[in-house]
């Protein structure tokens, strides 16, 4: 799921014995020390005390704000600040007090290094959260009826991982500008959606559109995208309503590199997927569109050197209009099939706005999944995505069925070390790979250090494939790299753990 993207997150445990933890509470006060008995009242108040390595706790309930919370401390790599929900508690910041005003940000993220959980944020005068650092991770955290974008990045912000966060029901007094997660305008580079939703925004659900920056890149993976340019009543907005708007500028001319993985949008008023004159590379692998006004839409010339590449993708209805320089590969509207209702387990929308998981990961749901006996089963291109069967599953869910008929071309001849499954994970992950003859096979994970910290497998095997279960348990929050050896060849792959 993460090949070959430009990650730098770090996880560090928090070693309780040396960094402080301060609790924050709607009933605490700031002249106490910031103990769990004895909490803060304010959130500026806990960010004035603490230094890199700390912890900040929220308790749940409503903080009831009209000011804007900053946030400019600097953190470091192996030492991050916390901003955290405490246990489960869910705090909800309400800044529906605020004027509307473009200063009027709910939180201002300038810093890097933050690492901020489990948080609502509504009612802003502005954005929900705007975040001009670097290096931050904002994890299952909600954005909603804030007067403009729900979580906007910019200013230069880069390599800021936005993990299994909901932006929805955000309505500026136009319409016209408030998505709901927007990596757009002077935006850095390398930043990475991962497990997000955006519903009912009046603009867009992503917006990549660039004034003041170019030429960066931007990532989504396993992102759910429906009902933009719609407002909370369910009324039309007049704002563009895309799902993904991948770029764009004032010009015309400027590039956002954006790659879009496992992703849906549905029900999103006017299109889907959409170039909107977007002069970058776009990546479009294993997405899936449906009922959008239109699905798939990239039409103009790119930049030279960029490319378009659509694979593996699925549209139920028609799938729009893709340019001839577009490369296409396995797609569910190409002559090889013909795609209904009957491919899908369910077509109903029914729980896509349902209660995340415990550990905030998306619900599980039956839309859009394919249907045992598809023929869109088995039926991609591997483009490095982990899959069931012989070859991948056209569309954003890879399917546990395996087609009767597959892919002529056989994969037991092709020596393979497969992305492992889920990715991130916590705390246990499945890595597959193929061996085309026997061999001694050696399969280790590595620390990003480079040292080893387990051996799954170290034997003489035969011609096969071979699945193989990981449990890290006992290991730090981080990346690893596994690598196989088989005989004289040598393959390695990274992934997360994420606890």
């Amino acid at each position: 799921m993460l090949k070959n993207i430009f990650v730098s997150i770090l996880y560090i445990f928090i070693n309780q014995s040396i960094y402080a933890q301060i609790f924050v509470s709607s009933t605490g006060n700031d002249s106490n020390p910031g103990t769990i008995d004895f909490p803060l009242k304010t959130i500026p108040t806990a960010i004035s005390k603490v230094q890199a390595g700390d912890t900040i706790y929220l308790r749940g309930g409503v903080y009831s704000l009209s000011a804007k919370i900053s946030i400019s401390k600097n953190g470091s790599s192996n030492s991050f600040y916390y901003l955290f929900a405490y246990n489960g508690e869910r705090p909800i910041l309400d800044f529906s007090s605020m004027p509307v005003n473009s200063s009027n940000r709910g939180i201002n993220l300038s810093g890097d290094y933050w690492y901020i959980k489990g948080i609502d944020i509504k009612g802003a005068g502005d954005n929900g959260m705007n975040i001009s650092g670097s290096y931050n991770t904002i994890e299952y955290c909600s954005f909603y009826e804030n007067r403009d974008t729900g979580l906007q990045l910019g200013g230069g912000a880069s390599n800021n991982q936005i993990i299994n966060c909901d932006s929805y029901f955000n309505a500026d007094p136009g319409q016209g500008n408030a998505d709901g997660f927007a990596p757009k305008l002077d935006v850095g580079t390398n930043n990475y959606f991962y497990g997000c939703r955006a519903w009912q925004n009046s603009d867009d659900g992503w917006d990549g559109y660039m004034r003041g920056a170019n030429d960066v890149s931007t990532t989504l993976e396993n992102c759910w995208c429906f009902m933009n340019g719609y407002l909370k009543d369910g009324n039309a907005s007049i704002g563009n309503g895309n799902g993904y708007k991948m770029g764009g500028s004032d010009d015309k001319t400027l590039m956002h590199n954006f790659t879009l993985r496992n992703c849906i949008a549905f029900d999103n008023r006017v299109k889907g997927f959409d170039q909107n004159n977007n002069k970058g590379s776009m990546i479009l692998y294993n997405c899936t569109a449906y009922r959008n006004g239109t699905n798939y839409s990239i039409v103009s010339a790119l930049n030279t050197g960029k490319t378009a590449n659509v694979v593996n993708c699925v549209s139920l209805g028609n799938y729009g209009n893709l340019g001839n320089f577009v490369l296409q590969q396995t797609n569910s509207w190409l002559s090889l099939f013909i795609v209904t209702d009957a491919d899908f387990k369910s077509i109903d929308t029914l729980g896509v706005r349902g209660v995340r998981k415990s550990d905030g990961s998306l619900p599980d749901i039956d839309f859009l999944h394919l249907a045992l006996g598809s023929d869109l089963i088995d039926a991609g291109t591997d483009v490095g995505i982990p899959y069931n069967g012989k070859a991948p599953d056209l569309g954003a869910f890879e399917s546990g069925f395996v087609n009767a008929v597959v892919n002529s071309k056989n994969i037991l001849f092709n020596f393979k070390l497969l992305q492992n499954y889920p990715n991130p994970f916590n705390p246990s992950t499945k890595i597959e790979y193929i061996i085309p003859k026997q061999s001694r096979v050696i399969l280790k994970i590595y620390n990003i250090e480079g040292q080893e910290v387990s051996e799954l497998v170290n034997k003489e095997q035969p011609a096969g494939e071979y699945s193989v279960n990981f449990d890290a348990n006992g290991l730090a929050s981080g990346i690893y790299f596994y690598k196989l050896v088989s005989g004289s060849k040598i393959l390695t792959r990274k992934m997360i753990l994420l606890k």
